[in-house]
């Protein structure tokens, strides 16, 4: 296994000028995330500063207790207690099947970067995974994509689920999920590998209840022996760790909207779309309302000065609302604002990990995080990875192109040069002199119906669309014989994009892990996991 490091560009403007820490970006974060000074500068900080270790420590390990695991899970829950210890820390949806493949990268990025701040630091350094289960967006985690002939097949897992649940509610239908598996993976072509992936996902199903169940049982036979943690936000006995700070987002609600608001218009300023969606009377909490099973945006209502649920149904004084954080914080959750000031209360952070989306919401929040006196942690870019496998490879280089520009835009361009140059001039040439003198020939015939009878121009007309079309039709069906006897080359630039760059996608946001373990085996995990990644911001390709 080979890696090469690249310059790409990210995904969107505001997180390319984030990986080259342009300075119309630093002020918007406290610290660079690739300057080792500033680590130094974070745990002097977080020193000064008192966190709920053991009561964290204590559920992480009732909550992991029934997921796979192994002496290092157990061993950074003893150093998650040590007075001195730090966390490096990201999150995801819980995606079926573990979801498109940055999910994995960024527990890779996770794991790795720990590991790395472990050795430079000299104190315990423990990487935490934060999942997602409060989100309610079923129909994003509810699917994976999976090659088929060259074409992206979305394969959707057959349950429906009509209530705004969270996705750890979601309860799992073993014998549906089963068979639902079982296809897709056959369908992947049977390998050496094939059998050993197929036992592998029934036994992570077979202890599974949830959606979240069976994510996290994935991910912790896939990465136990690397000693992750992982916590579920949409767990309830993990809010009840939350309740002052519930309390403290209720009372301070409208000072914490003000800030996000005030961050979002200097951001803008300065020629930056902004993320996170909100308005003057967001209030940046969800209360899950259990007689309609949904969860609900609370918004607050100055006029009657109460907490409301966005689409109604609900409604609350802000004393009715703290004594539910004090009494039952499990209806409580937070939004895209309030997650990372939950995180950043109950975990000792030297580090979060950003996909490039998240780089931007967080810049978003410095006035937040100010207003409660605590800093944003150092935003660490995750880690961008895309697999090259040999045949791939191989067609790159006997059609010399370049690697960089393909996994920046794909082959289009090239591949348009390419048909241009094998196009028979002669039969373009013919074809369109024909077309001219159709074309010509037909203004004399409209002008000669024109005196004789104009009823008939429309007629004429379609008649004439009609011959065009013929004509058309003939000459792509010539163009596709051309393109026949060059299929061995046109279907190189096709493979290449189907891998790298599928649907336009970069190949990360489409594909998923389990097509790459049904051809590689699990040694791919211990493959990746044995290589030294730079958290430099460069696009890592990986060479299977």
């Amino acid at each position: 296994m080979e890696m090469l490091n690249l310059s790409l560009p990210a995904t969107n403007r505001f997180a390319s000028s984030y990986l080259k820490q342009s300075t119309d970006i630093l002020p918007f974060f406290h610290y660079r995330f690739n300057d080792s000074t500033e680590d130094q500068k974070r745990m002097g900080e977080l020193g000064n500063r008192q966190f709920p270790r053991e009561e964290v420590a204590d559920h992480i390990e009732n909550y992991m207790d029934r997921f796979p695991s192994s002496e290092a899970v157990k061993h950074s829950l003893t150093k998650l207690k040590q007075a001195n210890s730090v966390v490096v820390i990201g999150g995801q949806q819980a995606g079926i099947l573990t979801g498109p493949l940055y999910s994995i990268h960024k527990i890779i990025s996770i794991i790795k970067l720990a590991e790395q701040k472990e050795k430079q630091l000299g104190v315990p350094v423990i990487p935490v995974f934060w999942i997602a289960g409060e989100d309610h967006d079923f129909h994003e985690v509810n699917h994976v994509f999976i090659p088929t002939e060259l074409k992206v097949d979305k394969w959707t897992y057959p349950e429906r689920v009509l209530e705004k649940k969270m996705v750890s509610d979601i309860v799992i239908t073993n014998d549906t999920c089963r068979a639902w598996v079982k296809n897709l993976i056959e369908n992947f072509g049977e390998t050496v590998h094939t059998k050993e992936l197929l036992a592998f996902s029934e036994k992570q199903l077979s202890n599974a209840t949830t959606y979240v169940d069976f994510f996290a049982n994935i991910v912790m036979e896939l990465f136990k022996d690397h000693g992750l943690l992982i916590v579920d936000s949409g767990n309830s006995d993990f809010r009840l760790l939350q309740k002052e700070y519930f309390i403290k987002q209720i009372q301070d609600h409208a000072v914490i909207t003000d800030h996000l608001l005030e961050q979002q218009s200097v951001i803008s300023k300065n020629g930056f779309p902004i993320t996170i969606e909100s308005h003057e009377h967001a209030a940046n909490l969800f209360y899950y309302n259990k007689r309609s099973n949904e969860r609900v945006l609370l918004e607050y209502d100055d006029i009657n000065n109460r907490f409301i649920g966005k689409s109604g149904g609900v409604s609350f004084t802000k004393e009715e609302l703290q004594d539910i954080a004090t009494d039952d914080p499990a209806k409580l959750s937070n939004n895209v604002v309030t997650r990372p000031l939950m995180q950043e209360w109950l975990f000792p952070t030297i580090a979060f990990i950003a996909g490039p989306g998240e780089i931007s919401y967080w810049a978003e929040l410095k006035q937040v995080f100010e207003h409660f006196e605590i800093k944003m942690p150092p935003i660490v870019p995750r880690l961008n990875i895309t697999f090259l496998e040999r045949a791939v490879e191989r067609d790159i280089n006997e059609l010399n192109l370049d690697l960089t520009t393909v996994l920046s835009k794909g082959t289009t361009s090239e591949k348009e040069l390419f048909l241009e140059s094998i196009k028979d001039r002669e039969i373009a040439e013919l074809f369109t002199a024909t077309r001219e003198l159709l074309l010509k020939q037909y203004k004399q015939i409209e002008s000669k119906t024109n005196e004789v009878n104009q009823s008939l121009l429309p007629l004429l007309k379609k008649n004439e669309s009609y011959l065009l079309k013929q004509i058309e039709f003939m000459e792509s069906k010539l163009e596709e014989t051309v393109k026949l006897k060059h299929d061995v080359v046109l279907n190189k630039y096709a493979r290449i994009d189907f891998s790298l760059r599928p649907d336009g996608f970069p190949q990360e946001r489409v594909w998923n892990i389990f097509y790459y373990l049904n051809l590689h085996g699990f040694n791919l995990i211990k493959g990746l996991m044995e290589l030294h990644y730079e958290f430099d911001g460069s696009h890592k390709v990986i060479k299977l």
